[in-house]
């Protein structure tokens, strides 16, 4: 009689017809650090059912090499390459870069400054990652320098359109949610936006940027919760070293007490 491992049984899972069943194994994937199941993961990424989305992007920042082991006092880190909000940075970060070589002027400080924040915006969710371990107020912080950086870019992106008395695109906008939509491919990177930032007019390549962004901001104001939520439960590091050491004392009484009858 064949006998399935745990990555097979959570697999099955992962297919199962019900959404909550979904959501449910894929946290359990990323608990038990299952890097088998990338590709069931990644799958479920693009699915239309919002509760297993969110629980696979959890995972899969879980899941090694992305993100760290840890142990009883040093978190999980080391995991931006899985995270959304990253990935998010990076394609705003390029983006920028693009849209500022076509129409701001290198000479400008706008130019430097535009780009500086894109790039203060990705590479602090890269420090933050990398101090999760040790400290979670370190996270934190970065990560909401992360924030305010993109939200500097996103002024200077308003500032470009008004400036130039060209229209920015509501959110129902045909237009707005064509570009959006494309945060659901697989695979997404900068490519599957390269076309309306360096080939089409200043007006479309400025609120593709806007929507690159403001996708960024949202991403990270989730990360921001999660990380809030992880210290609650698992508190700080001088409190996972207390409680780790208490509990090295209890075990160690426990045992010259066995030992005595």
């Amino acid at each position: 009689m064949s006998h399935t491992g745990p990555g097979e049984e959570v697999a099955q899972l992962l297919r199962n017809p019900s959404s909550d069943v979904r959501a449910l194994a894929a946290r359990l994937a990323g608990k038990l650090d299952l890097a088998s199941l990338r590709p069931e993961l990644d799958a479920l990424l693009n699915g239309t059912d919002p509760a297993p989305r969110e629980a696979a992007e959890w995972a899969l920042t879980q899941l090694a090499p992305n993100g760290g082991r840890g142990g009883a006092i040093v978190n999980r880190h080391g995991g931006y390459g899985g995270l959304k909000a990253h990935q998010a940075a990076e394609i705003a970060y390029d983006a920028t870069v693009a849209f500022c070589n076509r129409f701001i002027s290198p000479r400008s400080r706008t130019h430097d400054q535009m780009v500086q924040a894109a790039r203060s915006g990705k590479q602090n969710i890269v420090e933050a990652s990398a101090a999760a371990g040790i400290s979670s107020k370190t996270e934190l912080k970065l990560t909401g320098v992360a924030r305010a950086s993109l939200e500097e870019l996103l002024a200077d992106y308003r500032d470009f359109l008004r400036q130039r008395n060209l229209p920015q695109w509501p959110k129902d906008d045909p237009r707005a949610q064509t570009v959006r939509k494309l945060a659901y491919l697989k695979n997404r990177s900068y490519e599957n936006y390269r076309p309306y930032v360096e080939e089409k007019e200043p007006e479309v390549a400025a609120n593709t940027a806007i929507c690159l962004v403001c996708q960024a901001t949202y991403l990270l104001d989730r990360l921001i919760k999660q990380i809030e939520q992880t210290f609650i439960e698992r508190g700080g590091m001088s409190e996972r070293m207390t409680a780790a050491r208490l509990r090295y004392r209890r075990e160690s009484q426990e045992n010259r007490t066995y030992e005595k009858k």
